[in-house]
């Protein structure tokens, strides 16, 4: 439909098979935007059996051009300054500009370790990713749209963990609760611009985000990781007691992000800002 025609597109987190940035990215590629497609590797690897040979940012940039649009894969870690003010040179240099900035890069790191045995590495680790990378590309994306802020769009995923706590998760909540607070002063501050800035917090999603949690547990319970992965799918989705029910009756979708994503990108939403929108099935 062209929605999108003619908008350059910052997507961070776009290289996982299972990523919500990669579902994403396609979808502003079907819109016919240009986009540069982030991620910290070229190739992020999967669990999930089958999975072992995706080309990862690669493959993205030619499902967005397949669908129409123009891509460039850019390949970088969130949390280094310079390699921020890298991918932001390259947009430019390829683009021209950015019109907008979608923020999906996220670890989920432990899942069961309460505070009291949580290293201090990993706090700092995911602070890091989930929380310094999102500011350092706030600050760096948000001061090219200034100058010519006309129908600029930043949308920032977060999480449920974001407003509430999660035994075993401080770290990840902690960070999500600061990404929160930090889009929404964003869109404060970016207001008298006309620039929207808008926080989705998902619930349970099918992604690679556990990943590392389902190897983990795999390996705890002397199980392969096809045979966790065949376990959680027979089990369906969270019922209550391990998390919140979903009344939908169903996990999320990748695609049912990028959904949302597109409504937020476009003039449809010009008065919506500074807004955390949920995205989780009904979850209580």
């Amino acid at each position: 439909m062209d929605l999108l025609k003619g908008k350059t597109c910052l997507v961070t987190g776009a290289g996982s098979i299972r990523g919500m940035g990669r579902a994403i990215s396609v979808r502003f590629g079907s819109e016919g935007a240009n986009v540069v497609a982030v991620d910290r590797e070229m190739a992020p690897k999967s669990v999930w059996p089958g999975e072992e040979d995706w080309r990862g940012l690669e493959a993205v940039v030619e499902e967005v051009e397949a669908a129409g649009g123009k891509g460039l894969a850019v390949v970088g870690d969130i949390s280094s300054s310079k390699d921020v003010d890298n991918m932001v040179s390259k947009a430019l240099e390829k683009f021209g500009k950015i019109d907008i900035f979608i923020q999906c890069v996220g670890i989920r790191g432990p899942m069961a370790t309460p505070i009291v045995d949580l290293d201090e590495a990993t706090w700092r680790k995911l602070i890091d990713i989930n929380l310094t990378g999102p500011f350092l590309l706030a600050k760096a994306v948000g001061r090219t749209m200034i100058p010519d802020p006309e129908g600029k769009k930043i949308v920032f995923i977060a999480s449920l963990a974001g407003s509430r706590g999660y035994v075993g998760s401080a770290a990840y909540c902690a960070s999500k609760h600061g990404v929160i607070g930090l889009a929404k002063t964003l869109a404060l501050e970016l207001a008298k611009y006309k620039i929207n800035v808008n926080i989705i917090s998902p619930g349970a999603f099918d992604t690679n985000l556990r990943d590392e949690a389902v190897a983990e547990r795999a390996k705890s319970q002397g199980m392969t990781v096809a045979e966790m992965l065949k376990k959680q799918a027979e089990a369906g989705p969270p019922k209550g007691g391990g998390g919140p029910q979903i009344p939908l009756g169903r996990m999320g979708t990748p695609q049912d992000i990028a959904d949302l994503v597109m409504f937020l990108v476009t003039d449809k939403s010009s008065y919506i800002t500074a807004q955390e929108i949920r995205i989780d099935g009904g979850a209580e």
